[in-house]
């Protein structure tokens, strides 16, 4: 609920300013794509200059996106061998507790010297 308060508090004024600066910015002015001949009308467009801005912004949002997708890709292969291997884990796990079910037998205790041994030592 406090996640759904603070957006609205951050978004409703940047949709406001959004929309106040496009009533402003209604000019339209001409872009062009050519940098040699600026003159040449097919390499160019004539739009709002408001509609430049929002078209830059969502493209700049987009690359964004597109360029911590791929930084975060080593993440998303290690976690996936990560389950992959928690999987096998599992099954060898469970393999071996009905195996242990089959034979009639209890898990064994902990070793006195092992890692465990802090945990199952008596208090004193």
């Amino acid at each position: 609920m406090l996640r759904r308060i603070l957006n609205w508090l951050i978004l409703a004024p940047v949709a406001l300013i959004a929309v106040v600066m496009a009533v402003a910015n209604r000019a339209p002015v001409s872009v062009s794509f050519d940098p040699f001949n600026r003159d040449n009308a097919a390499a160019s467009v004539v739009l709002p200059l408001f509609a430049l801005v929002f078209v830059c912004l969502i493209l700049g949002v987009v690359l964004g996106g597109v360029a911590v997708w791929f930084r975060q890709g080593q993440h998303r292969r290690r976690a996936r061998k990560a389950e992959h291997e928690l999987a096998i884990a599992n099954e060898e796990t469970q393999r071996l507790r009905s195996e242990l079910a089959r034979i009639g037998g209890t898990a064994p205790e902990p070793q006195s010297g092992g890692p465990l041994a802090f945990f199952t030592r008596p208090a004193a």
